[in-house]
């Protein structure tokens, strides 16, 4: 068996960011990396006013982690911010024979070995376009000022078929990312058509940040038999199951991709049509963490994609999962601070029947709206008939 890779993990605390948060960004950064089968040697985290343009993190630093990689026999650097493409060949030119990676590499990496239907390929094929599109343009800008003859035109061996083969380049990637992209819309578009044939059944989406257990929840609600892991990102694609909630109450359930921190937009784009079946669901449940330390920032990402995502008449339903792990203190602060949520465990099956009597409740509000716009809809046509 081939041993895991070696990573140096490095995060940045900013004036912005300051160090206790960016503490948890670095433990997710690891667990996103220990999720892509790397095995952690040694974690940094610098402090600094501003960016370097050239590594992002000073000479003395980048210095530092040289010696750790030659020490730990490292074999990839893994930053939690984002890298141009001159960043990266900087840092691979003062760290020979290390890759060098950023966060959103990373996390396309965990999508592309996630990734099992035709239509969550498709998706991390686009999201990793759109990714290497710009770092072949800051490439080409980088060393054309590098070689350049100080009056902005190309140096010697950078001139004609340099130059034509990086604009093919560019070319190839656009015309991969259009026919990518025309693809999704169309499953956007059978998404909505299968909306509309399940107009007459209450549909539920489970959303939340990644390995808030709504997989777990789905399974538990659903016996689904969902796949389940401890990692992040272990579901990419969308799951639909019926879900019994009382006699001759039926809904349907829809479980989605996780969220999670720095998500870059191009990416939350590329997933809409796996979110999209959250936003044709008549309801949200909104899956938190209870244990989870940074809970509160959790509930700010998914809020925040949420309302880009779907309508704001949608109704959320915020749900704190693994109750059953959470300290004394913590279901307190919760019970306290969010009285309307629902304290759950998928694992020892706790706060279920609240969940379903919560549904039950919206399910019955979703009837009584579907049959009043149905006899006004009847009223509108016999008012025509007789106008």
């Amino acid at each position: 068996m081939t041993p895991p890779e070696k990573a140096i993990l490095i995060g940045i605390s900013t004036p912005k960011v300051p160090p206790s948060q960016a503490q948890e960004h670095l433990q997710e950064l690891q667990r996103l990396a220990e999720t892509a089968g790397a095995d952690v040697a040694e974690i940094f985290l610098q402090r600094v006013h501003a960016f370097n343009p050239a590594t992002l993190v000073g000479e003395g630093k980048v210095e530092e982690v040289r010696l750790a990689t030659e020490c730990h026999e490292a074999d990839m650097v893994i930053f939690d911010e984002d890298l141009s493409g001159s960043q990266v060949r900087n840092l691979e030119q003062r760290l020979p024979g290390i890759k060098v990676l950023d966060r959103t590499g990373l996390i396309l990496d965990i999508f592309a070995k996630h990734a099992k239907t035709a239509e969550s390929r498709l998706m991390v094929e686009t999201a990793q376009m759109q990714y290497l599109m710009p770092r072949l343009t800051r490439a080409w800008v980088h060393l054309s000022r590098q070689v350049g003859t100080g009056g902005g035109t190309p140096g010697i061996g950078m001139r004609g078929p340099g130059e034509t083969q990086l604009e093919t380049d560019r070319r190839l990637v656009r015309k991969r990312i259009q026919e990518l992209k025309a693809k999704l819309k169309k499953i956007e578009r059978d998404r909505t058509l299968q909306a509309k044939h399940r107009e007459n059944i209450f549909h539920v989406g489970i959303v939340g940040y990644t390995n808030a257990g709504k997989s777990s929840l789905t399974n538990c609600l659903t016996n689904a038999g969902v796949y389940v892991e401890n990692k992040l990102f272990a579901t990419l694609d969308s799951t639909t199951r019926k879900m019994h909630l009382a006699e001759g109450q039926n809904i349907i359930l829809s479980d989605t991709v996780g969220f999670i921190r720095k998500l870059p937009h191009h990416l939350v784009e590329t997933f809409k049509s796996t979110l999209g079946v959250a936003a044709h669901a008549d309801c949200i449940l909104e899956v938190i963490d209870a244990t989870a330390t940074d809970y509160r920032e959790h509930i700010k990402i998914t809020s925040q994609i949420l309302d880009e995502l779907l309508s704001t008449s949608i109704l959320r339903l915020r749900v704190f999962n693994k109750i059953d792990a959470a300290s004394a203190e913590r279901k307190e602060e919760l019970s306290a601070g969010y009285p309307e949520a629902v304290l759950v465990s998928a694992l020892e099956s706790i706060g279920i029947e609240e969940i379903k009597s919560r549904l039950l409740g919206e399910l019955a509000l979703w009837k009584s709206h579907r049959e009043q716009k149905i006899v006004e809809e009847q009223e509108a046509a016999v008012n025509w008939e007789l106008s």
